[in-house]
């Protein structure tokens, strides 16, 4: 289907494009009131994530509602160990908690490498309906958790300051933590795949715990499946979101993948020559910075835009949006996006 808007595509690729795309990491989600009155409906986040009919419908909201240039599949990274066999909660106020973790080889040997077809299915039929219902307007974006970002809720059970349980093992038992991490890829590589199959138009992997580790470990227990999974997704234009991982910037310019998403707290003309001009660039305005007043998200907003130049950025935040930003400041982001980069390539 030949899409209406496919700006974040050609800004992908590099090619030129009439004005920045924009859309914003989390903006399926409680920021929005339409948002809220769907999931209060239900038992919890996992039944709205797991039924293929709401979650296309939230994930379609931000596209009617905040006039972004993309949809984001409404889903979590930690479906992927469920699938492996590792199923999780999600805890109100506190976040995702695992009952049973990984902590031996026998424990590795029990995870299976899922079909996403079976396991994950409600996932691509999600894409699927989201796919007919947008009908071309803009495109759909997949997404996965990288490996070590899996890994650490994996190994620790739940969200941590300093997932000492995970990098311990990444001392103690460095094979172990191999073994696991390839199970990971491999389910990542499958999953991607059948994402791209159902529909979606570009993927994105979130290492959100990428900042957590000295860079010696971070090459050796992140970056290299990052790569291997980069090198695998040939269909698609792909973005690596390593949050923290502001030392792996110069190797991330050697990444097979188009966009390369930056941090709040990673300097745009510093990231931009360490990285290279053949790459993308996302983000990275501060989400605090949607605190402000309307004019002064706006003027945040010019200023970031100026940083990263008229050509190779998608503008996104440097993180997700806070739950509690109202969407009048989300909206007053996205139109100034729109208004003065259309300004900026004249």
């Amino acid at each position: 289907m030949q899409l209406k808007n496919d700006l974040i595509l050609r800004a992908a690729r590099g090619e030129k494009t009439e004005r920045t795309p924009v859309w914003l990491m989390r903006q399926a989600g409680r920021i929005l009131p339409e948002y809220r009155e769907i999931r209060n409906r239900l038992s919890g986040f996992i039944e709205l994530a797991t039924t293929p009919n709401l979650a296309a419908e939230v994930t379609i909201q931000p596209v009617d509602i905040l006039d972004v240039d993309a949809a984001i599949i409404f889903s979590d990274i930690l479906v992927v160990p469920e699938a492996m066999g590792l199923p999780y909660k999600m805890i109100e106020k506190r976040g995702p908690w695992f009952p049973e973790t990984v902590q031996s080889a026998a424990d590795i040997r029990k995870l299976q490498v899922p079909d996403p077809t079976v396991e994950l299915n409600y996932v691509l039929e999600a894409i699927s309906i989201t796919k007919r219902a947008l009908n071309g307007r803009v495109p759909l974006i997949g997404f996965a958790g990288a490996p070590f970002t899996i890994f650490c809720y994996m190994v620790e059970g739940s969200g941590s300051k300093t997932f000492a349980k995970a990098r311990r093992m990444l001392y103690t038992e460095p094979q172990l933590a191999h073994e696991l991490l390839r199970k990971i890829t491999d389910t990542t590589i499958t999953y991607l795949k059948a994402q791209i199959e159902a529909g979606a138009n570009l993927v994105q992997l979130f290492d959100s715990w990428a900042g957590i580790l000295p860079p010696g470990q971070y090459q050796e227990f992140s970056f290299r499946y990052i790569e291997e999974i980069c090198a695998a997704i040939e269909e698609v234009p792909k973005t690596v979101f390593a949050k923290g991982a502001f030392f792996a910037r110069k190797e991330m310019g050697q990444l097979p993948c188009e966009t390369i998403g930056l941090d709040w707290n990673m300097d745009i003309a510093e990231s931009r020559a360490i990285i290279g001009s053949n790459k993308t660039l996302q983000g990275n305005l501060d989400p605090c910075a949607l605190y402000g007043t309307e004019e002064e998200v706006a003027d945040a907003t010019r200023k970031m835009l100026d940083a990263f130049g008229p050509h190779r950025h998608i503008a996104n935040l440097g993180h997700g949006v806070y739950p509690d930003i109202e969407p009048e400041k989300v909206k007053a982001f996205v139109r100034t996006v729109k208004e003065y980069s259309a300004q900026m390539k004249e």
